[in-house]
């Protein structure tokens, strides 16, 4: 109980020190030195996020169904070559039963590679996210008279006004928008975003 009245007292000395997220000008307008942004927001609800979000989904869905038709089919041949081998000795079903463990492992790892791909498509996505908007937030930064920004996460206390996440999504969705024509992932892959 000791703490918490100790960390509450700390924090109106903090709060009413002069230095105290008070408004400075850096750029245009007055604003909080410090601003905070979500990081995780700016990606997740901005137009080109969801629509990389949609474009992994289904891509991540049609390799599931894939992968789904795919151990059916195996599935059904293992059973058939269960059936042959009862008919056959064991030197004459070795070189079968090798040859569809070979193709079972081949087929694995090209889902396994496909899967990583996505994946990487998918980090890619982000990063092109992050390069791409990193100006947009530079200038916002400005245009407010802000110093430095912390991702809202690393934020325990904040005041009224620091958080400009909404406005820099609308400022994200205005200049780069969904990403444009063609599958954004696919782009990623070219390299023609």
């Amino acid at each position: 109980m000791r703490a918490f009245a100790h960390a509450v007292l700390g924090l109106a000395l903090l709060s009413a020190s002069p230095g105290f997220a008070q408004p400075f000008s850096f750029g245009q307008v007055e604003g909080p030195a410090v601003v905070m942004l979500s990081q995780e927001r700016l990606f997740s609800d901005s137009l080109f996020g969801q629509r990389v979000q949609a474009e992994i989904e289904a891509a991540s869905n049609a390799l599931a169904l894939e992968n789904r038709e795919i151990e059916a089919a195996l599935l059904e041949e293992e059973l058939q070559l269960t059936e042959t081998r009862a008919a056959m000795s064991a030197e004459e079903f070795r070189p079968i039963g090798d040859e569809f463990d070979a193709r079972v492992e081949a087929i694995r790892a090209e889902q396994n590679d496909r899967l990583r791909i996505l994946t990487a498509q998918a980090d890619a996505a982000r990063r092109f996210f992050v390069q791409a908007t990193t100006p947009i937030l530079v200038a916002l930064l400005r245009e407010r008279g802000a110093a430095a920004v912390l991702d809202s996460r690393a934020v325990i206390y904040s005041v009224d006004g620091i958080d400009i996440t909404d406005l820099a999504l609308a400022r994200i969705d205005a200049e780069l928008g969904d990403g444009g024509e063609g599958a954004i992932l696919e782009q990623l892959t070219t390299g023609a975003p």
